[in-house]
């Protein structure tokens, strides 16, 4: 029987303690705080302000009052005026808190929600320090700040909303966090959502190990930890490849689904270093070109 998820509240001490054996990412984590520290060096990024950044084509809806009409006058496209905003960006998370994530399928590695409570956690950690704003979804109140941690983590034992917050500022990012086993259509609609928001973001499958390599053997009965029916087997091995194709299959949707929305999409196994998937999911919160192939537009393993 899988075992409960730990309570939030006691997980910013591994998320630390993940966080300082990254020293890496610690280095990393400082040279974003630089650039997006209000009036030193602010990260160069369309919003409020006076500070000229760039023209860019008109899109529908765009106030007219925005036009710049001697730019416009230079071709036959119309152009708005974007100026720069010096501001620490808002990252929005969120993880599966559903029953399906309470299970492990052996001993000695951790529940899927676990690992991903810590992920988050951890990814909080490096993003305070980095000098970003961190909010819950839907919970609207941002931390901020490297003693932000320990109330954030207390915010994630109320967080059970799905990944769905209308109240996300346009230009947040997002990272969301399961195993996505459900039907693609319900994870579709909730990207869709987000990106409609004009929110852009990440998506990182948690999987056991066991369920990529379905293990068993003979005859077993499987029992849903949410309202599945029981299935049971006669020989399971006789199904394994038909099992691998099928979640092969889906993986691939999920991906499609998010790169559709200008998301990038990884997967990460539970028998794996947990430093692996942060490493990917900061590098991939980082300024342009800084994403790693896994995290880049396709699939990739953590």
């Amino acid at each position: 029987m899988a075992e409960p998820l730990p309570p939030p509240a006691t997980a910013p001490l591994a998320a630390e303690a993940l966080g300082s054996r990254l020293p890496p990412l610690v280095v990393a984590a400082e040279r974003v705080a630089a650039t997006v520290m209000q009036g030193v060096h602010g990260r160069r990024r369309a919003g409020q302000g006076d500070a000229f950044w760039q023209f860019r084509p008109y899109l529908p809806g765009d106030a007219v009052s925005r036009l710049d009409w001697r730019q416009s006058a230079k071709s036959d496209r119309l152009f708005v005026r974007e100026t720069e905003w010096e501001a620490a960006q808002s990252v929005a998370l969120w993880r599966d808190a559903g029953p399906g994530m309470a299970w492990r399928g052996g001993e000695g590695r951790p529940a899927k929600g676990e690992r991903a409570t810590l992920l988050l956690l951890a990814l909080a950690a490096l993003l305070l320090r980095g000098g970003e704003r961190v909010r819950l979804f839907g919970l609207r109140r941002a931390h901020a700040g490297r003693g932000a941690l320990p109330a954030l983590a207390d915010a994630l034992s109320r967080q059970d909303t799905p990944p769905r917050d209308e109240s996300l500022p346009r230009h947040a990012r997002a990272v969301l966090m399961g195993d996505f086993l459900a039907p693609l259509e319900d994870s579709r609609a909730a990207i869709a959502a987000l990106a409609a928001q004009g929110v852009r973001g990440h998506l990182l499958q948690v999987l056991d190990p066991a369920e990529e390599t379905l293990p068993y053997t003979g005859r077993v009965r499987f029992e849903g930890l949410g309202r599945e029916a029981p299935l049971l087997l006669p020989r399971v091995e006789g199904v394994r490849a038909l099992y691998a194709e099928r979640l092969a299959a889906h993986r691939a949707g999920l991906a499609a689904i998010a790169g559709a929305a200008g998301w990038s999409f990884a997967t990460h196994r539970t028998d794996h270093p947990p430093e692996t998937a942060l490493l990917a999911l900061w590098q991939a919160l980082a300024p342009t070109g800084l994403a790693p192939t896994g995290l880049a537009g396709g699939v990739g393993g953590a």
